[in-house]
């Protein structure tokens, strides 16, 4: 797990439609898979985006992709 100053780099595959990375389907943190069942909300920042998600674990966690770097963080 490598930390980001308050942020923890992550492994994330997202669907991407009209414009990369327009959702979070899973994510992975110390080799443990989190599948994505919902999106609760979603927010733009200047260079990130913001999701907040429910996972099958009934988790819910923030999870930030740098758009330029193309780097996911969980909050």
């Amino acid at each position: 797990m490598q930390k980001d100053s308050k942020y923890i780099k992550i492994e994330v595959a997202a669907y991407s439609g009209y414009k990369a990375n327009e959702r979070p389907l899973y994510f992975v943190v110390d080799q443990q898979k989190f599948q994505v069942t919902k999106v609760q909300d979603r927010w733009c920042g200047q260079d990130h985006d913001y999701f907040k998600v429910l996972t099958d674990d009934e988790q819910v966690y923030t999870l930030k992709w740098h758009r330029y770097l193309d780097v996911w963080f969980i909050l």
